[in-house]
C-alpha cells in the first residue's frame, strides 16, 4: 500500500521534533519498519514500479485462444510450458472461456459416470 506524501512528511516531522518512533507508529497507524524506512529515505516520494514479470504473455494467450478456440487447457499449458493450473488462472484473469466438453450433454454425462461407477463396484 502506498502512503500519501503528506502522511510521510508528518511522520518524519514528528520524529525529527523529538517524538519517538514507536509513538509515531501508534499515532499515525504505520508499521515501525515503515517509519525507519522513511527516515532513511533522501526523498519521500513513493517509488514507481514497472509491470511485473509474468511467465505467461497475455497477448500471446489471447492470440492462441483466437487461433485455436477448441484447444484444451492441458494443450495450451504444453504450448506455453506452464502447468494446467497456471494456464487456468491466466485464462481466468483475461476473462476467457475454457473449452467445455459439449460432445455429451451434462445430464447424460452424469448418468454415464454413475453407471460406470456402479459397474466398477460390482466388478470388485
Amino acid at each position: 500500500m502506498t502512503y500519501s506524501i503528506d502522511l510521510r512528511e508528518r511522520v518524519v516531522a514528528f520524529v525529527s521534533k523529538g517524538g519517538s518512533k514507536v509513538e509515531a507508529c501508534e499515532r499515525f497507524g504505520v508499521a515501525r519498519s515503515t517509519v525507519y524506512e522513511w527516515l532513511n529515505m533522501p526523498d519521500l516520494t513513493p517509488k514507481v514500479h514497472g509491470p511485473r514479470f509474468r511467465k505467461l504473455d497475455r497477448e500471446a494467450l489471447r492470440r492462441h485462444v483466437r487461433d485455436y478456440p477448441d484447444a484444451l487447457i492441458r494443450e495450451r499449458a504444453v504450448h506455453f510450458g506452464l502447468s494446467q493450473t497456471a494456464m487456468w488462472y491466466g485464462l481466468k484473469q483475461l476473462r476467457l472461456s475454457v473449452k467445455k466438453n459439449t460432445a455429451v450433454p451434462g445430464k447424460k454425462r452424469r448418468e454415464k459416470n454413475r453407471l460406470s461407477a456402479k459397474a466398477a463396484r460390482h466388478r470388485s
